[in-house]
């Protein structure tokens, strides 16, 4: 495999199984990508979303980095909008004091739920956005013990032994213009995003400035994978669970699902596309979100993906 593969989980609830069944299956599936050798295993972030039951990361991944021994863990992301750099430094660098070695800071411009959601949670969203690049100076300052506030030092405890990895995440090139201008990784949403992911990659690479949290540019893919043991299986798993990689299309003759956003077949197709994938994108890893609505299937398709890809 040229390749290293990671896992992104919603944390979604399927059926009636609710909430805490569904956060039962995300310690399930941190615990199966480590025995397969997955390299990461995150999770994302969104606020009054019925069918998803994370609202908070850092809180989940101590449940799951007291399950898990090896396996790299973090946030894809923290809502940086919503969120002072203090307190999500600490609650991280915490995290990397628990489990050394293995903590990733994914950071995100999203708001992960409706408008009033939002606002409840931290008031006016676009100016928060607009706090965005000040913020992200700041987290990086923080994480290097160089911060001020007012001219008054302040520090981020505890300090970890082995510092967070840091990452932006996006879907265009303003999200990778800041990963590139702060020195951090960037991992590109795919599975989101209508745009092309080789210009917005290369964008990255050639604006990269490094920095001591991250000397060289690196780069992560997300893309939404559906993997069975037959081709056909596979497209059934699909048509039953890819609408969050619906095309914008509304033509009736308009594909189920977008090809550039979703990944659908055997082990050996998947892996052929990633193949031209990871040439094209210039990336040697790929994190995989996989919407098949059975936590059964769901593992089963994380499984293929390793052991025959």
């Amino acid at each position: 495999m040229k390749w290293k593969l990671s896992v992104l989980d919603l944390v979604p609830v399927f059926g009636n199984r609710g909430d805490t069944y569904a956060l039962e299956q995300a310690a399930e599936l941190a615990r199966t990508a480590e025995r397969l050798g997955y390299t990461r295993y995150w999770i994302a972030e969104h606020h009054g979303m019925p069918q998803l039951a994370c609202p908070s990361p850092e809180v989940l991944l101590a449940h799951i980095g007291a399950r898990t021994e090896r396996i790299r863990i973090g946030s894809g992301a923290v809502l940086l909008p919503h969120y002072q750099p203090l307190k999500v430094v600490e609650s991280f660098r915490l995290l990397a004091s628990l489990y050394p070695g293995r903590i990733d800071l994914g950071l995100g411009r999203a708001p992960g739920g409706a408008a009033h959601v939002s606002m409840a949670l931290s008031g006016n969203f676009l100016e928060n956005v607009r706090q965005v690049p000040d913020k992200l100076q700041d987290i990086a300052r923080l994480l290097q013990d160089s911060y001020s506030y007012e001219g008054e030092p302040v520090g981020a405890r505890p300090n970890p032994p082995v510092q967070p990895e840091v990452w932006l995440l996006g879907t265009n090139k303003k999200s990778a213009e800041y990963a590139a201008a702060f020195g951090m990784g960037y991992v590109f949403g795919q599975f989101m995003s209508d745009v092309e992911g080789e210009e917005v990659l290369r964008a990255y690479r050639e604006a990269f400035v490094p920095s001591p949290l991250c000397p060289e540019p690196k780069t992560i893919v997300t893309i939404g994978v559906i993997c069975a043991d037959t081709e056909e299986e596979a497209k059934r798993l699909a048509s039953a669970g890819s609408a969050l990689f619906r095309s914008e299309k509304t033509e009736e003759e308009a594909a189920p699902y977008s090809e550039r956003k979703l990944l659908v077949g055997t082990p050996q197709t998947i892996a052929a596309r990633l193949d031209r994938m990871s040439e094209s994108y210039g990336t040697g890893e790929f994190m995989l979100v996989t919407t098949i609505p059975d936590y059964r299937q769901r593992l089963k398709s994380y499984e293929l993906m390793m052991q025959h890809g």
